[in-house]
């Protein structure tokens, strides 16, 4: 059975930076896309940032663009989501997203097979 689990969330103060880590189990992800997205009190779950398979392609939100960054470790079954110069306005439930046997980027949360349980990110002002 597959299985995804976010760690690394967090209080922060505004301009602070956390780490998000999502492990994978159950089967080698080295083929799958993954991508990142968060969800807000009262709010629709949104895109935050995908990877391709390889790693050699990113896509983020116009929100997030030039203070997060995704990366992943095929090796370690692992996704990554750097997150810098935070802002009260990114607090929300981030959840780690995958597709297996697919290549390219995804950004939209229908398109992705498999989610985790979510992990609870709060930005202080």
């Amino acid at each position: 059975q597959v299985q995804l689990v976010e760690s690394g969330g967090g209080l922060v103060q505004a301009g602070g930076s956390l780490r998000l880590s999502c492990a994978i189990s159950g089967r080698t992800f080295s083929s799958a896309a993954m991508g990142w997205f968060r969800q807000a009190p009262g709010k629709e779950r949104e895109f935050v940032a995908a990877i391709s398979a390889s790693g050699g392609s990113t896509n983020y939100a116009d929100s997030v663009k030039g203070r997060f960054t995704i990366s992943r470790d095929n090796a370690k079954n692992s996704v990554y989501l750097q997150m810098n110069t935070l802002k009260p306005e990114d607090t929300a439930v981030y959840y780690c997203a995958g597709k297996p046997n697919h290549y390219r980027i995804y950004v939209r949360k229908d398109e992705y097979d498999y989610w985790g349980q979510g992990t609870q990110v709060t930005v202080s002002s």
